[in-house]
């Protein structure tokens, strides 16, 4: 019983999304677009944010550490969730995506924190 729950509730979020894409090619390249964009602007903001915190000592470690383990975790959570038969590639883009944001997300939180 649980497992149909889970089934079905899957089929519900992502059968729509594939239907959609699968309309034209023009949806599948949106679709490609937006996540290629959304990956390149999760980087830099990790990037920038990585720069901004300064030099590597005890204080930068411990933040650096905790935003990749958020990281881990937002890809151990999206390989759960995310299919992995039929548009796994788009997928693959948006896990990455989630897992640089919440990186970002923590490091953007710890520097206002830590710096205003």
């Amino acid at each position: 019983m649980i497992t149909k729950f889970f089934s079905d509730a899957h089929n519900a979020i992502f059968s729509p999304l594939k239907s959609w894409a699968e309309q034209s090619t023009a949806n599948w390249n949106i679709l490609i677009g937006v996540g290629f964009l959304l990956v390149m602007g999760s980087a830099i903001l990790v990037y920038v944010l990585y720069k901004k915190t300064g030099q590597d000592d005890e204080r930068t470690n411990k933040i650096f550490l905790k935003s990749s383990s958020y990281m881990l975790l937002a890809i151990i959570l999206c390989d759960i969730i995310f299919p992995k038969d039929d548009m796994w590639t788009i997928f693959f883009l948006f896990k990455y995506t989630l897992a640089f944001l919440a990186g970002g997300i923590y490091m953007a939180v710890q520097y206002k924190r830590d710096f205003s």
